[in-house]
């Protein structure tokens, strides 16, 4: 499910939750709704890419997390962090089916 929130600073973020409302990523501040409709539009189409969008990183703390990338190759999103890589994978897998709803 994905859920456009405005925050109070006036920014407007997307955020992609599972179907059983856990938060799997949120995404940078836009400037308006549809700034923000066009990001989703934009990774929407890039879901059959073989998640080419996703980046894969860990931090200092040795956790992981994913950051997704629009067409351009710019991070629109990021997740929370992974205590494992297989936790990660999981993650992307639900992110993905979550683009899809």
């Amino acid at each position: 499910m994905i859920k456009i929130i405005k925050d109070k600073d006036g920014f407007y973020q997307f955020i992609l939750k599972s179907g059983n409302g856990q938060v799997l990523l949120k995404s940078i501040p836009f400037n308006s709704e549809n700034e923000t409709d066009k990001a989703i539009r934009d990774i929407k189409s890039l879901k059959k890419t073989n998640g080419k969008f996703f980046e894969r990183r860990t931090n200092t703390d040795g956790k992981f997390l994913v950051e997704l990338k629009n067409s351009t190759g710019k991070i629109v999103g990021a997740s929370g962090f992974y205590s494992s890589e297989a936790g990660m994978e999981n993650g992307i897998l639900n992110i993905k089916n979550s683009l899809e709803e």
